[in-house]
């Protein structure tokens, strides 16, 4: 039911005429950057993957599309007995892709494909979005750790998704419980201003954490005056105190002061965690400022300019023929397709090259400019069966990451509005 009506009308259409069968391609791609962007990040194909393996309806949804008038007999029967058998190809997660990548391709029949883009979709646009966002915070953070805490600012189960993205993207660890349960993904958390201001005064408060947790806790230290907060922290735990956290002000400010007061007070090896709303232009506004971690939630989850991926899920091949639509500021390009990306000697990756069709002539025209290429796509799913390659793990693909932006020209990585990291050719062999 993870799909939108219009997806069973022309299910139900082809079924009735015939072509429901055909064998057909669907790529996944972006016809441009999000605005400021100038590289995406594949995340979410895991769960793509997962979502493609578990898709079908069952007998009470089948009762409500039918008494809906969303389905007929026909179509209803097909997908009672719904089961992918195609074959799924895509960049792994935590590659990068621009502009025309195919970074999912559907080989299936127009029936089993059609009805998977809304789930495939909202997957990969989520995700995607998420961890390029995340991963230039990560960028900007220059080596200090970040944890995601957004899950108070979207939908409960967007939460989970965004903490799997941001941690495949180099954040640290979440503070949601569900996604370090499900993903493995190491937990952190303190405590909000609700635990100071139910105690009679902040040092009570600081006491009671210490004594569960002992010095090695992260007291909040902001909920009224910082100056006070820190002393009082320091006389709660003492010089052995890990860490003290600011979430609100003007953190650069405040973070020189209680650097320089903690110092002062026989405190040097506590760090100082800053959180409130920040995003990767807040972060990196504080790069030379003494902060040891951040925690970043809204701009994570809601993203920083970009709500999405910009992905779409479109036919580009019938029956072994290439199609392509027309429509203006919306074609796209015919054809299954082939990436390679090339890189100079040094590593340095200079362009993407998407080929429609068998790439070997195309390759062997580009002469020794483009000697070095790598093959971007894997085989994730074949036959409906999900293979060696579509079960890398979140530690695979958040290494292959952070392998792949050290690619990447420095300015590619820049935070400022500029030009792709990488160009796209595209090309018909």
């Amino acid at each position: 039911m993870l799909t939108d009506r219009y997806e069973l009308t022309m299910l139900a259409a082809a079924l009735r005429d015939g072509t429901a069968h055909t064998p057909c391609v669907f790529e996944v791609f972006a016809r441009r950057l999000p605005e400021g962007r100038r590289y995406g990040v594949v995340a979410g194909t895991a769960r793509v993957l997962e979502a493609i393996t578990s898709f079908g309806v069952d007998a009470d949804e089948l009762l409500w599309l039918n008494d809906n008038a969303v389905v007929d007999d026909t179509t209803a029967a097909f997908l009672r007995n719904y089961r992918f058998d195609g074959t799924v190809v895509g960049y792994p997660e935590g590659e990068v892709f621009f502009a025309d990548s195919p970074i999912l391709t559907v080989h299936a029949t127009f029936a089993q494909a059609v009805v998977l883009e809304t789930v495939i979709l909202s997957i990969l646009n989520h995700d995607a979005a998420v961890a390029a966002g995340a991963s230039r915070m990560v960028t900007a953070a220059r080596d200090r750790p970040i944890i995601e805490m957004g899950s108070r600012r979207t939908h409960e189960f967007a939460a989970v998704a965004a903490a799997r993205s941001a941690y495949l993207a180099g954040f640290a660890s979440t503070s949601n419980l569900a996604a370090g349960r499900t993903f493995a993904i190491p937990t952190a958390g303190t405590a909000a201003h609700a635990f100071t201001l139910l105690h009679g005064d902040e040092i009570s408060a600081f006491r009671s954490q210490v004594a569960l947790y002992g010095a090695a806790t992260t007291l909040l230290v902001d909920t009224y005056d910082i100056t006070q907060g820190i002393a009082n922290a320091v006389a709660a735990a003492g010089p052995e105190l890990a860490a003290i956290r600011i979430d609100s002000g003007d953190l650069g400010v405040l973070a020189q002061q209680a650097r320089a007061q903690l110092d002062a007070l026989g405190n040097p090896n506590t760090k100082i965690v800053v959180s409130g709303d920040l995003d990767e232009y807040a972060i990196a506004g504080l790069a030379a400022a003494p902060v040891d971690m951040y925690g970043a939630g809204t701009a994570v989850v809601v993203g920083s300019g970009a709500p999405t991926a910009g992905l779409i899920y479109k036919l580009v091949e019938v029956d072994g023929r290439p199609v392509a639509k027309r429509s203006e500021r919306k074609t796209t390009n015919g054809g299954a397709k082939v990436a390679r990306r090339a890189h100079r000697a040094s590593g340095t990756a200079t362009d993407e090259i998407v080929i429609a069709g068998p790439p070997e002539r195309v390759v062997a025209e580009l002469g020794n400019e483009y000697a070095n290429l790598r093959a971007l796509q894997q085989t994730l799913m074949h036959d409906g069966a999900i293979t060696e390659a579509g079960t890398q793990t979140l530690a695979d693909a958040r290494e292959r990451l952070r392998a792949t932006l050290r690619t990447l020209p420095w300015e590619g990585l820049s935070l400022s509005r500029g030009e792709p990291a990488v160009p796209t050719r595209v090309m018909t062999a």
